[in-house]
C-alpha cells in the first residue's frame, strides 16, 4: 500500500483554500422572469445564508459512478456559492490505488464531463482542487481508517478547530456494514472532538430482516442522531413544495380529505433501459429500486398529517404515523393490488430498443420484474376510502415523476356533457412545478364547459435549481435531518412491500398475478393489468 506524499506546503494550501470567500453566480434569470426594470419579484426571498461548521467530508467509493456524476458536482456547487465555511476539505477513499494528484486530476475531470456542474468562475476548478486529498485501501482491515483518521486530524491543524467529519458512504450496500464497523474500531464515530455523522445510500437492505439487521449493525457504533439515510428525491424543491403548499394555503388544506379527494397517482417513469446495471438491478428489480424507497417516501409526504412544527422529528413522526396506517397486503390480496410488469422489445422516441432479457448480463428468462403499480388503503379517519396508486417502470414513454391529487366530480351535473375531476398534480422532474386543472366557460354563446390548467414553473424564480444532493448534503453537515428517513420509516415501508415480494418471489405461484413476461413493450405505459388495477371509472394520467 502506498499513499500520496503529502508536505507542511500541502497543508498551508490547504489553509489558503480554506478561507477563500468565492463568489456568488449560480442564478440564471430567464429574460421572461423579470420585470422590465430588471427586478425579478420572485427571487427577492431568496437567500443563501446556510453554513456548517468547518469540516472533512470522506466519500467511501469516491471512483464509482455515483460520486463523479452526482457528489463531486453537488459539493462543488455548494462551495463555489460560498455554502461551505471558511474551512473545508474533501477526502476521497476507495480501493483504486492513486496518489493524490491522481485524484485531483480524477476529480477534476469528473466535475468537467458532469451535467450536473454548475458553470465554473475563472479559477474555481484550480481553487478546488486544493482541498482534495484521497486514501486507498481495504475497507475490511484497519489501515485505511487509520489514515482517514489522520486526515482528520490534519484537517483540525489546518482548520485550527474541531474534527468535525461527515462520512459518506457511496458504495455497494455490501460494504455499509464492514466501513461503520471499521469506523468505529478506530474511533471516528466518536463525538467528543467534534461531530462525526455517517450518511447511507440506497438501497438500506434487501428486505425486512436484513435492513433491519442493517439498522442493529449501524447503532452499535453510531448513535440514530448520527445516521442519515439518504433518498435523493426528498431534496427536489418541489417534494418540499408539497408541504409549503398543502399547509401554507388556507384553499387547499380544508380539500385534503376523503370528502374531496377522489384518489391520488404517484408515478416515477424512466425512459432509460439498464444502462449497465444489470448485476444490481437483477437482484433488487422494480420493488426495491423505486417502490420501497422513493415512492414510499412520496406517499408518505402526501398523506401525512400536518405536523405540530416544522422540525424533523415532527415531520418524521406524521410520516411513520401514515405508514403505519396503510392496510397490509398479505400475499393472497397482491393479485388484487398490485400488478408487476417487465419490458419486451419496442420503440422509444423513434429508435428500436431490445427488451430487458436481451439486454447485456441478464440471466435468460429472467423473472425480474421493471414495472410495478400498486393501489395503498389508509385506514384512518383522513383517507378512509381513498386509493393511492403508485406505479414505476422502465422503459416507458418519457421520463417523469409526478403527485397528482385528483379531486371528486362535483354532485349535481347541472352542464351539459359531463365534467372532467379537477387535478392538482406536483411535477417532481424533469420540468419542475405545481399545476391546477379546472373547469372554464368556452367563450361564446352556449354553457360549454372546457378544462384549463393554471401552471407554475419553478424557473419563474429565475435561479437555478439546486442539485438534490447538493441540498441534502449541506443539510447532513448543518445536523438537519428533516429530509432523511428514520430507522422506523425504513422499517414500515419494507413492512408494506414484503406481502408483495414474498407473493412475487415465493414458492406458491397461484399467489402470483403474472408471471408471463415480457408484458409490456418499450415505449408504452406498461402491462394492461395496470389499466384495470385503477378501475373502470378513472384512468391512468396521460403524462
Amino acid at each position: 500500500m502506498t499513499h500520496g506524499k503529502k508536505t507542511a506546503k500541502d497543508a498551508s494550501a490547504r489553509g489558503e483554500a480554506a478561507t477563500r470567500k468565492p463568489r456568488k453566480t449560480r442564478a440564471r434569470v430567464p429574460a421572461s422572469a423579470p420585470g422590465a426594470d430588471g427586478h425579478n419579484p420572485f427571487r427577492t426571498l431568496m437567500r443563501r445564508s446556510r453554513a456548517p461548521e468547518p469540516a472533512t467530508l470522506v466519500i467511501f467509493g469516491v471512483t464509482g459512478d455515483l460520486a463523479k456524476r452526482k457528489l463531486l458536482p453537488a459539493v462543488f456547487g455548494l462551495w463555489q456559492d460560498g455554502l461551505l465555511g471558511s474551512a473545508f476539505n474533501i477526502v476521497g477513499v476507495g480501493r483504486q490505488e492513486m496518489t493524490d494528484e491522481a485524484f485531483k486530476d480524477f476529480a477534476i475531470e469528473a466535475l468537467r464531463s458532469s451535467k450536473e456542474t454548475d458553470t465554473p468562475q475563472p479559477g474555481a476548478l484550480e481553487k478546488f482542487r486544493e482541498l482534495l486529498y484521497y486514501e486507498f485501501g481495504d475497507f475490511a482491515g484497519d489501515e485505511v481508517y487509520d489514515l482517514v483518521g489522520r486526515e482528520l486530524d490534519r484537517a483540525e491543524e489546518a482548520h485550527g478547530g474541531r474534527k468535525n467529519a461527515l462520512f459518506y458512504l457511496s458504495t455497494p450496500p455490501s460494504l455499509f456494514e464492514p466501513i461503520s464497523a471499521g469506523l468505529g474500531r478506530l474511533g471516528l464515530a466518536d463525538e467528543s472532538e467534534g461531530w462525526r455523522r455517517i450518511v447511507i445510500e440506497k438501497p438500506f437492505g434487501h428486505d425486512l430482516k436484513s435492513a433491519r439487521e442493517l439498522n442493529d449493525a449501524l447503532h452499535r457504533v453510531w448513535d440514530e442522531s448520527q445516521v442519515y439515510r439518504i433518498d435523493h428525491y426528498l431534496g427536489k424543491e418541489t417534494v418540499q413544495n408539497l408541504m409549503a403548499i398543502r399547509f401554507g394555503n388556507a384553499i387547499f388544506e380544508p380539500l385534503w380529505n376523503r370528502g374531496y379527494v377522489d384518489h391520488v397517482q404517484i408515478t416515477a417513469a424512466e425512459d432509460l433501459g439498464l444502462e449497465g446495471r444489470a448485476g444490481y438491478y437483477e437482484e433488487a428489480g422494480v420493488v426495491r429500486d423505486m417502490l420501497q424507497n422513493h415512492l414510499m417516501q412520496l406517499f408518505a409526504l402526501t398523506a401525512m398529517e400536518a405536523p405540530a412544527a416544522f422540525d424533523a422529528d415532527a415531520i418524521r413522526d406524521e410520516k411513520v404515523k401514515v405508514l403505519r396506517a396503510v392496510k397490509p397486503i398479505p400475499r393472497g390480496r397482491v393479485k388484487g393490488v398490485a400488478v408487476r410488469g417487465q419490458y419486451g422489445p419496442g420503440t422509444l422516441y423513434g429508435d428500436r430498443v431490445p427488451g430487458y432479457q436481451e439486454e447485456p448480463n441478464v440471466k435468460p428468462g429472467s423473472a425480474t420484474p421493471t414495472y410495478v403499480a400498486v393501489k395503498l388503503e389508509v385506514d384512518n379517519w383522513r383517507w378512509q376510502g381513498v386509493p393511492f396508486f403508485l406505479r414505476t417502470g422502465k422503459r416507458l414513454p418519457k421520463k417523469v415523476t409526478e403527485i397528482a391529487v385528483v379531486f371528486k366530480r362535483p354532485p349535481l351535473g347541472i352542464f351539459p356533457g359531463g365534467l372532467e375531476r379537477n387535478v392538482l398534480a406536483f411535477r417532481i422532474q424533469p420540468d419542475e412545478g405545481v399545476s391546477l386543472k379546472f373547469s372554464s366557460k368556452s367563450p361564446g354563446q352556449e354553457m360549454v364547459l372546457r378544462e384549463v390548467v393554471m401552471d407554475f414553473r419553478y424557473d419563474a424564480f429565475g435561479a437555478q435549481l439546486e442539485s438534490p444532493y447538493s441540498r441534502l448534503l449541506l443539510d447532513a453537515m448543518l445536523g438537519d435531518a428533516t429530509l432523511f428517513p428514520r430507522e422506523d420509516e425504513v422499517d414500515h415501508a419494507w413492512q408494506i412491500v414484503m406481502g408483495i415480494l414474498s407473493a412475487w418471489e415465493g414458492d406458491s405461484p397461484a399467489d402470483s398475478p403474472t408471471a408471463d413476461f415480457p408484458n409490456y413493450p418499450a415505449g408504452t405505459w406498461g402491462p394492461d393489468e395496470a389499466d384495470e388495477l385503477i378501475g373502470p371509472d378513472r384512468r391512468w394520467r396521460r403524462l
